[in-house]
């Protein structure tokens, strides 16, 4: 897939990548752009055009990754996209996704339990997915920008071990679910209503997974260089 450049009009993203509104609007941008280009926008936002292109290219092109590129990015700039990520997850997607279920938990007329059970994992997930985010903004991020700008250890010990294993329990469990609605699920529900609501699961999980390998790849490894060389 052709990669979006500087040149670019803004207007193409989402013309040829529905999927990125989402993703522009955790810059600040929004609709209207008129003809400016991709880079023109940036620099009306003061946002960093080689780290916005870095973000929409790997959520357009998921064999693309510019571990390199990233590597070299501010963590506040990696943070503070995260953080506005987290806010989407936690404002829209997931009470968007909760709504989408309860319509199907209403479209079934009889014998519901497959649909309990489903409503059920759910709600763990959900539950065991927001404290993990309320974590990583609460404990994991100021102990980075902390880390950076004072670059001394902290005395409580570093929290980012933990992170990635978290993320592989949260990717395996909305993984687990998916397949549970896929291959297990009655057939007593709407069809439309049903196909809304996983399609909406699929969708997340795919953000989720290139938001974690941002995470992963990027954020925790820049942090763990960063550590070794303060312990020298």
């Amino acid at each position: 897939m052709e990669l979006f450049r500087r040149e670019d009009k803004m207007s193409s993203l989402i013309t040829r990548n529905y999927n990125l509104l989402p993703v522009i609007n955790r810059f600040g941008i929004r609709l209207g752009f008129k003809e400016k280009t991709i880079a023109e926008v940036c620099q009306e936002k003061n946002i960093d055009t080689d780290f916005f292109l870095a973000i929409v290219n790997t959520y357009t092109d998921e064999s693309y990754f510019p571990e390199a590129e990233f590597l070299s990015f501010s963590p506040v700039l990696l943070i503070d996209y995260l953080k506005n990520t987290h806010r989407y997850y936690i404002n829209y997607v997931l009470p968007k996704i909760e709504q989408l279920l309860n319509k199907v938990m209403e479209s079934c007329p009889d014998n519901c339990s497959s649909l309990k059970m489903i409503n059920t994992f759910y709600q763990k997930y959900k539950s065991e997915l927001l404290l993990h985010l309320k974590l990583e903004d609460e404990k994991v991020f100021p102990y980075i920008l902390n880390l950076y700008e004072n670059k001394t250890l902290s005395p409580e010990g570093s929290f980012i071990e933990v992170i990635e294993n978290e993320h592989t329990n949260v990717e395996v469990k909305l993984s687990d679910l998916e397949n549970l609605i896929i291959r297990h699920l009655s057939p007593n529900y709407e069809d439309n209503a049903m196909n809304e609501f996983l399609t909406a699961l699929l969708q997340f999980e795919n953000d989720l997974n290139d938001h974690a390998r941002i995470e992963d790849h990027i954020l925790i490894t820049k942090v763990i260089e960063f550590e070794k060389e303060l312990k020298k």
